[in-house]
């Protein structure tokens, strides 16, 4: 349990650490440690709803976050406005 964000729009196009291109629009996720190709379900304890996300990028180093989604991700999550 913790803290989820998203990417920023910046990001779109750009490799992630797997070697994947990084699309706003795809279900993906970074996670520090989990290995890449692992399905995380992640859910929005606010409203309940729930998204399955590949992991394909590393990052967050120092933040409080335990995941960053894309964008398609956190809109399925309803977290878009929330950041």
């Amino acid at each position: 349990t913790g803290i989820a964000s998203y990417y920023a729009d910046k990001f779109h196009g750009r490799r992630t650490a797997s070697g994947e291109v990084f699309h706003q629009d795809s279900l993906t996720a970074a996670h520090k440690s989990l290995p890449f190709g692992t399905l995380v379900r992640v859910t929005n304890l606010r409203n309940n709803q729930s998204v399955v996300v590949k992991v394909n990028d590393r990052g967050m180093k120092g933040k409080n976050r335990v995941i960053d989604l894309s964008k398609a991700a956190a809109r399925e999550l309803n977290m878009v406005g929330a950041g």
